[in-house]
């Protein structure tokens, strides 16, 4: 949930698993904050804390937790450095016409620049070093 610690998210997989589903995966859509200018406030750090504390999979949702298309960019990129596991993200071929979720869509032009600074940050992203 939106205000929920990281214990009480991994305990509410836990218990999805434990009801016979192990096809679980979390995801980081962001956590109620007093901002209003975003819908939610993206927890960048849930990733690595979540992905030290649990075996499974967290992906991100920088599309829900913006809710501006303009904002989708930059938070995927730092889930990505993050490491996370996969995106979320909403494309639409002309988000001024969509039913649902146009000011948080990507065109796909902009999805396809995305994906190619997504595979660059990736390929840049290295296992932190101890000192």
């Amino acid at each position: 949930g939106l205000a929920a610690s990281y214990e009480e998210w991994l305990l509410a997989a836990e218990y999805v698993m434990a009801g016979g589903n192990e096809q679980v995966m979390l995801c980081e859509r962001g956590v109620r904050g007093f901002e209003q200018f975003t819908r939610f406030t993206m927890d960048v750090a849930a990733i690595p804390v979540i992905q030290r504390l649990s075996h499974l999979p967290i992906v991100a949702d920088p599309s829900h937790s913006t809710g501006k298309w303009y904002l989708v960019t930059p938070v995927a990129l730092a889930a990505v450095a993050a490491d996370a596991h996969g995106l979320l993200i909403e494309v639409h071929p002309n988000p001024d016409i969509a039913k649902c979720d146009g000011p948080q869509s990507l065109t796909f032009p902009n999805f396809a620049a995305l994906m190619d600074q997504v595979q660059a940050v990736a390929g840049v992203r290295k296992e932190p070093t101890r000192v």
